[in-house]
Parts: C-alpha cells; sequence; structure tokens
C-alpha cells in the first residue's frame, strides 16, 4: 500500500477513536486491505472530530478553518487561490458557512476540493458510508484475428438489430435513483414504468454516472478553458469497455479485451448505448461528449459494417482499446449537407494497386489526433454514383489543423488536407463508387447520437435552472415562487420530455427493425426528431441562462454548464445536416414510405 506523511497521520488519529469505531474500522480493512483509496477516505472522514467550538478558534488568516454540511475545511492556504478572494473566506472564518457556499458554489466545486481540504467533521454528524467500491472493468482473451468472421459484425438484413429487453423484467418499474427533481432526469429513473429497460440498464447508469462524478465533472472547466481533456479520459473509454459499445451493433467480444463490468456483451442492446451517451452527456460540455466520441462513433462504424475483414482485424482492437483515434472525413469547405457534390478526389494508380487521394475536408471532429480517417472521396462521375469511401491511414501527405470554433472546446475541430496521399485498394470501405449508400447508412446512427446528446443538454439546462431557482432570491421570495419563472421551466420540460419520449420509440423501431427497414423507413423521422432535438436545446439553453442572468453568461462558477451549452448549441444545430435541411428531408421521406406503404390522400 502506498505510504505517505498524510496516511501516517491519519493512522495516528486512530488512537482518538472510541471502540466501536475502531472494530469497524478495523473490519473494513480487513475485507478491503488492497482498496488504498478506500481506505484512506475512511481514515480521512472517521479520525478527527471537532466542536463548534474548536473551530471558532481557526478565524484568523494564519489558520482558518469553515464548516460545510457538517464537515470542517482547513482553509488557510487555499485562501490566496480562492477565485472569490480571501476575504470572502476570512468573513466565514470559524464558522458554519454552509448557507453561504451553496449560494455561489455548486456540488462539483465541493467534490474537487474536498479531498485536498477536508481535516475532520463536526460532532454528532452522522458518519458517511464509505464509497461504493466500482466493478473493475472486466477484461478476457481476443480471439485470434484469423478466427473472426467477417460477417459476424454486420448486422442482420432481417430481425432485430440488437436483442430486446426481456420482457420479464419489465413488469415493475425500477426503483427510483438520482436527485428525483421532477424532468431532472428521465422518467424511468424516478420510479416511472418503461417498457424499454431493465436491471442491467439501471446498474450501467449507476457505473456510467459513479466514473463522471469521480473522474470528469470535477475538472470540465479547466479542461474547458485548456481546449484539451487528458488523453487518460479517452483511454479509459476503451478500458471499460464503453467504445465497443458505441456502434450501434452487438458488442464486438472479437476485436476487444475489455468487457463493460454492468452488463454482459451478450445483454448489450441499443438501449444500454443510449444510457451510456446520455450519462456523459450529463456534463453538460459538447466538447467534452465529442472528444469522447464525436469522431469515434461515426467514424469506425463504416469500417464495421463495409471494410474488409483483414482491415478490420489490423486497426479495429486498437481503435476499442483507446489506443488509436479515427474520426469521418465527409464535409467539405464547399459540400455539407450536398454531399453528392464533393470534390475530394481518388485516382487510382497505373498498376491498379493504390489510390492517390487530393482535397481538403473541414470541421472534422477529432481528426487533429486521428489515426485513421474515413474519408468520402470521388472515384467516378459527378453526382451520388461517383462517390466513394476509403481507410485512409495519418501518413506523409495527411495534414491537420485544428480549428477556433465558437463552442465544443476540446473537440478537435480540423481541417484536414489531403496531398498526393497513396491509399492501398485494400482500404476502400465497400464498393467503388458505391460510397453513397456507405455514408447514408450511418447518417441515422450520427443523428441518433447528436439526438441523445441534445436531449440530455436540454435537460442540463433545466435541471440546473431548476436548482438555482430554488435558491436565488429576488424581491424578497425565491425564482421559483414567481409565476413567470416556472412558465420558463414549464415550457423547457414538457419539450424535453416530448423529445425523449419521441427518441426512445425511435430507438426501439431500430431495435426491431433491420437495418435496410430502418435506413427505409426511419431515415426521415430520425431527420425531423434531429430538428426537434436541436431546437429544444436551442431553447433550453436561452431559458436557463435567462433564469441565472449575469451568472449564466459568465464561464465558471455555478452558472458554467448553460454558459458552456450556449455556446455549443450552433455546434450541434448545423453537423449531421441542418435544421432547415432535416425537417425538409423528414417530409420528402416520409411521402417516399408512405407512398410505397399505400398511402391514400
Amino acid at each position: 500500500m502506498p505510504y505517505s506523511r498524510s496516511s501516517a497521520a491519519s493512522l495516528l488519529h486512530l488512537f482518538s477513536l472510541s471502540s466501536s469505531s475502531l472494530l469497524l474500522l478495523f473490519s473494513i480493512l480487513h475485507h478491503h486491505y488492497k482498496n488504498y483509496h478506500r481506505i484512506k477516505y475512511i481514515l480521512a472522514t472517521m479520525s478527527k472530530t471537532f466542536k463548534l467550538s474548536e473551530v471558532a478558534e481557526h478565524k484568523k488568516p494564519d489558520s482558518l478553518w469553515i464548516v460545510v454540511e457538517g464537515d470542517v475545511y482547513d482553509v488557510t492556504k487555499f485562501a490566496d487561490e480562492h477565485p472569490g478572494g480571501k476575504k470572502i473566506l476570512q468573513r466565514v472564518g470559524g464558522k458554519d458557512a454552509t448557507a453561504q457556499f451553496w449560494k455561489y458554489h455548486n456540488e462539483a466545486i465541493l467534490k474537487k476540493y474536498k479531498p485536498k481540504l477536508l481535516i475532520g467533521s463536526l460532532e454528532g454528524k452522522a458518519a458517511p458510508e464509505p464509497p461504493k467500491e466500482e466493478p473493475k472493468p472486466a477484461e478476457s482473451k481476443v480471439a485470434e484475428p484469423a478466427k473472426v468472421e467477417e460477417q459476424a459484425l454486420v448486422p442482420m438484413k432481417s430481425g432485430p438489430v440488437a436483442p430486446a429487453p426481456a420482457e420479464e423484467n419489465l413488469k415493475e418499474a425500477l426503483e427510483p435513483w438520482g436527485d428525483m427533481i421532477p424532468y431532472g432526469d428521465p422518467a424511468w429513473y424516478q420510479g416511472y414504468h418503461s417498457p424499454y429497460y431493465n436491471e442491467s440498464h439501471a446498474a450501467l447508469r449507476t457505473e456510467v454516472r459513479a466514473w463522471v462524478e469521480e473522474k470528469i465533472e470535477p475538472y470540465l472547466n479547466e479542461w474547458e478553458k485548456a481546449k484539451f481533456v487528458p488523453v487518460e479520459i479517452y483511454q479509459q473509454m476503451g478500458q471499460r469497455g464503453y467504445l465497443a459499445g458505441l456502434l450501434g451493433l452487438h458488442y464486438p467480444v472479437e476485436y476487444t479485451p475489455y468487457r463493460i463490468a454492468a452488463v454482459p456483451p451478450e445483454k448489450w442492446d441499443l438501449f444500454h448505448e443510449f444510457v451510456v451517451t446520455d450519462e456523459i452527456s450529463r456534463t453538460g460540455s459538447g466538447g467534452f461528449v465529442w472528444n469522447m466520441i464525436g469522431g469515434y462513433a461515426i467514424g469506425l462504424p463504416p469500417v464495421m459494417k463495409f471494410a474488409k475483414k483483414e482491415l478490420k482485424d489490423r486497426i479495429v482492437p486498437g481503435i476499442l482499446k483507446g489506443e488509436k483515434r479515427i474520426c469521418l472525413c465527409i464535409t467539405e469547405p464547399d459540400a455539407g449537407s450536398d454531399v453528392a457534390n464533393l470534390t475530394c478526389e481518388a485516382k487510382k494508380t497505373p498498376d491498379g494497386k493504390h489510390y492517390i487521394v487530393n482535397g481538403e475536408k473541414k470541421w472534422i471532429t477529432n481528426g487533429v489526433w486521428s489515426d485513421y480517417f474515413t474519408v468520402a472521396v470521388r472515384t467516378g462521375g459527378p453526382g451520388m454514383g461517383g462517390v466513394s469511401v476509403l481507410l485512409i491511414e495519418r501518413s506523409e501527405g495527411v495534414t491537420t489543423r485544428e480549428m477556433d470554433c465558437q463552442g465544443v472546446h476540446g473537440s478537435g475541430t480540423t481541417y484536414v488536407t489531403f496531398e498526393d496521399v497513396k491509399v492501398p485498394v485494400e482500404n476502400l470501405i465497400g464498393k467503388e463508387n458505391a460510397g453513397f449508400k456507405v455514408i447514408m447508412t450511418n447518417f441515422n446512427h450520427e443523428r441518433i447520437g447528436i439526438i441523445i446528446q441534445c436531449t440530455r443538454f436540454s435537460r442540463v439546462c433545466y435541471e440546473e435552472a431548476m436548482k438555482y431557482a430554488n435558491k436565488r432570491r429576488t424581491f424578497g421570495k425565491k425564482l421559483i415562487e414567481h409565476p413567470v419563472i416556472r412558465m420558463k421551466l414549464a415550457n423547457m420540460a414538457r419539450q424535453v420530455e416530448a423529445t425523449h419520449n419521441w427518441l426512445e420509440n425511435i430507438i426501439y423501431q431500430c431495435m426491431k427493425m433491420g437495418e435496410t427497414e430502418a435506413m427505409f423507413k426511419l431515415g426521415g423521422a430520425i431527420a425531423g426528431l434531429k430538428a426537434q432535438a436541436t431546437v429544444t436545446f436551442e431553447f433550453c439553453a436561452r431559458e436557463a441562462v435567462q433564469i441565472f442572468g449575469g451568472i449564466g453568461y459568465t464561464k465558471g462558477g455555478q452558472g458554467a454548464k448553460v454558459e458552456r451549452l450556449y455556446r455549443d448549441v450552433r455546434g450541434y444545430a448545423i453537423p449531421g445536416g441542418s435544421e432547415e435541411i432535416m425537417l425538409d428531408l423528414s417530409i420528402r421521406q416520409s411521402m417516399k414510405v408512405h407512398q410505397a406503404l399505400g398511402m391514400k390522400l
């Protein structure tokens, strides 16, 4: 076990514990001796208690203690670093500062600084339960690539794409979970019945949220400012098995040694994928979410579905582990939603063994640090019939330059240039001049990902505004007591719930339909839902900022999430198809589908 002065000091405090506390402590140590962080937490929280009169003696700059929620913090050295200035801390030195703390901060701040500043608790405070030991991601042996059947990961042409939740597990509502703020989480979190979820989804939700709250949320403001997310966080996405589950397919056990702790791979379905994306989106940072899955979730699926076995065997394992990165390159400086008119060119060499690629791609998420690029190129004549898709590896002639955008900071939005890049013909994804089908098939999964993120972002805006409205006071009463504020919250909630329920229905349809049927029937509906989700996101971001006022316009602090999300809105309303294109497509496509189904007008 690691040894430090702090742990030694904590051990000295054992002598001040009661006999019953000692028995409890050593019982826990006996059963969990390998978990150093768990032991450290117990020692820190059980080792020292203070009377309020003792805390009151520490109110001077050279010895400054405060109390928050019954815990005692030594902020002597921290005072000079305090963003609000040291005088604020000195005014509450030696006192219970709980009310003042929550007036200006949120829970993420407490979680961030608690390990550094906590020195004990007040007498009479109930002993906290030690944090539950999180299950470690399971690891198993990877099957030999040569034994992987090429068809193993390609969705069936008919029948369900992924297994549906077992009906016998859906008879009763799941236990209420979370903060229970009305509409602050999906209805199934809060004890309402749902036909879509079972205990495995609830376990996954708990697992992901625990990881996000410990490893991510306390540091998001710093990452946002730096426009960078530590590489090890992405690697953890692979090691925890999450990356492998975010492809819109069965869990690809053949290509990864990692497993998700809460869900056996054979039980994995599209609602599990929904839960993972939804929970990481609860961070309220489009930049973070896109850093994790923005390029991956749209760049790898075409490879999994259409690439040759040899190519998949070579590149997929490293990507699923989080060791390599991939992105999707379709948009060009002069071709966005108009995919059929892209101009990035790929010409075959005289010996027919390579393509030579020249062209530019713009607004490419994750491109700046990607090892692989799934690229739409022109190999034939004009229009959609001349488009192919290539897997281009970072090599000579590939240049990436990060772009500075309004929002989604840290997502690695990139301008990519291909200059005489030599690509083996084996890297062709699908068939030559049939790449438009590959692209269109991918759009549904991409848009559903955007919809999930936008819906949770909208809910985060609502949840943050609801929390703030219940503690901010104006004109002698809380904001929530003003009818105009309740109306704003009600309008946010109704749009979020409507969007979320439509989304659940679409995901269920994707599960029950084969890929061909889903592409035919659901393209229009998904396009319409994408527009619905981004319009809802924009509305909720605006209303949340209005409720927060100046705090919602300021980076950091209580309004950090809504300020950040307000800047992210356009980054979701435009990519994957702008709202105008989506709304038009939703009606045109739906008319075609229902005409084929026998529509009578």
